[in-house]
């Protein structure tokens, strides 16, 4: 009787190995879950910033004003008969 307890408590334990340690086991579909809602949270943050660079893209296709705005400030241009004044802030409080 004793053995036939152990031989069920053994076979218990075997079958339950894979539900735990396994490949499919409950601590990896767990780890799973959280790289799948890290790399939705990535591709969701990548899709804002490709939506933005799409309306950026049409503000340049579409007129002119995107494209100065962007030369005033990212190149410094000034318009012909125009004076530029800049304002440096000493490091000094």
């Amino acid at each position: 009787m004793k053995s036939l307890a152990f031989i069920l408590v053994l076979l218990l334990v075997l079958l339950q190995y894979p539900l735990w340690l396994g490949k499919a086991s409950w601590i990896k579909v767990l780890q799973v879950e959280q790289e799948l809602a890290a790399a939705r949270e990535n591709n969701l943050q990548l899709q804002n910033r490709n939506s933005m660079l799409e309306a950026e893209v049409d503000d340049l296709k579409q007129g002119f004003e995107a494209i100065e705005e962007r030369a005033r400030s990212d190149l410094g241009m000034v318009k012909q008969n125009e004076i530029l004044f800049q304002i440096v802030k000493s490091a000094q409080p």
